[in-house]
């Protein structure tokens, strides 16, 4: 084994490295989960030498100054003020979701008018409008972090592949017999996953248009899916009330969770695949051992239906959106509530951490979005001017860039 190059890679903090394996290049990762300001550097450099044989003494100056950068811009918090750029009339028709691509550059609107729109970020300008779907487009995703492709999964029960660049699209997917209501591509983009209202989740081969797997025993829709960091593991959240951890080069159920009394609403694993965090309308969300499936923690305190709950980046905080108007923060060493966002007027049905993990976003069905500080809980600003609510809000991955979407059918770009 030969390392060919070394990459920073700010959120979360790591070190990518690329290296050559008879004949072949490869790259893996060394996660820096818990670097801050404070940490000594050179420690971690001979810990990190005596984990990783491809980092030689002769590398260990270069790493160091990786390190170095890295510790910099975890120490420059941003306060960035965001303010409205552009205000889009995406489609004459209700729109379903937005979607960012990695950079912010474009970004993707889904709509019941059965298209999906690409608009440019900095100008506001449509790119394409992606025709073919016979039904509501409901659920759209990049295939970040490359963006060159689409993914749109509609109520006419396909889903299809588009190129970003030309518009075109190279496959249709078919198999469901019912709405497909949410996707995702693995992170290799080698997959796309795709799960449906006939409680069936699919896989499909990107290169060849083929249908990989098909994920069977939910017993009612599945309206949650995701993969975890490496690729090897995928999670449904069913209507069924339970979650499902499945392999996804083999298809096998690896076990389900089974534990909370209501529909599920979110499913995801942190960074580490170490945790599986759960939310649902029971009112409670739930931490799993992501390695024997078991419950390690129920989190309380929501007086009504976990609409959207999330990890930041790093794994080390939860947060937690309700139908109560309100969301919290708990820390997933402690499992304790560590502050609650107060302040929106109507229930909160997304939340999301910004790439460094010291703000959240939320979009609520007061109208408005609003921006928070992860530490003490405190509404820094309010997202004001949509006339119906907010039902998608998302920051791109420098966290200077936020789109909202609305029910008053325009997206928002802030920045």
């Amino acid at each position: 084994m030969k390392l060919k190059s070394l990459l920073l890679r700010y959120y979360p903090p790591g070190i990518m490295l690329e290296y050559e394996k008879s004949g072949q290049l490869k790259t893996k990762s060394i996660d820096l989960l818990d670097l801050d300001p404070s940490t000594d550097v050179s420690a971690l450099v001979e810990e990190i030498q005596k984990a990783e044989p491809l980092i030689t003494a002769s590398r260990s100056d270069q790493v160091k100054l990786l390190i170095q950068r890295l510790q910099n811009k975890l120490g420059q918090h941003s306060n960035h003020k965001f303010y409205l750029f552009k205000v889009l009339r995406a489609h004459i028709l209700p729109l379903t979701n937005v979607a960012l691509n990695k950079s912010g550059s474009c970004f993707i609107t889904g709509s019941y008018d059965r298209t999906c729109k690409l608009w440019d970020t900095a100008s506001g300008e449509e790119l394409h409008t992606l025709e073919g779907h016979r039904n509501v487009v409901y659920a759209i995703a990049f295939n970040n972090p490359y963006g060159d492709k689409i993914a749109t999964g509609s109520f006419d029960k396909t889903c299809k592949l588009w190129s970003v660049e030309t518009g075109k699209c190279y496959h249709t997917f078919r198999g469901h017999t019912a709405e497909i209501v949410c996707l995702s591509f693995n992170p290799q983009s080698t997959l796309v996953a795709t799960g449906s209202m006939d409680t069936t989740a699919k896989l499909w081969d990107i290169q060849s248009g083929e249908e990989v797997f098909t994920l069977t025993g939910h017993s009612a829709e599945i309206i949650s899916l995701s993969f975890n960091t490496s690729g090897n593991r995928i999670i449904t959240g069913s209507f069924d009330h339970t979650v499902t951890v499945w392999e996804a080069d083999t298809g096998r159920k690896v076990y389900t969770l089974i534990g909370h009394c209501a529909e599920i609403s979110s499913a995801v694993f942190n960074w580490d695949c170490s945790l599986i965090l759960t939310g649902s309308m029971d009112k409670t969300c739930k931490l799993w051992d992501a390695v024997n499936g078991k419950c390690v923690a129920t989190l309380t305190g929501h007086d009504d239906e976990i609409l959207d709950s999330c990890f930041d980046y790093t794994g080390k905080l939860i947060a937690t959106a309700s139908a109560d108007g309100t969301a919290r923060i708990f820390s997933a060493a402690t499992r304790e509530c560590v502050t609650k966002l107060e302040g929106h007027e109507g229930e909160i049905s997304k939340i999301s951490f910004n790439p460094q993990g010291n703000r959240l976003l939320t979009g609520s069905s007061d109208k408005t979005a609003r921006i928070w500080d992860a530490q003490t809980g405190q509404c820094l600003q309010v997202l004001e001017g949509h006339t119906d609510e907010i039902f998608s809000c998302a920051f791109n991955y420098k966290g200077d860039i936020i789109i909202t979407g609305s029910k008053d059918n325009t997206c928002r770009i802030w920045r």
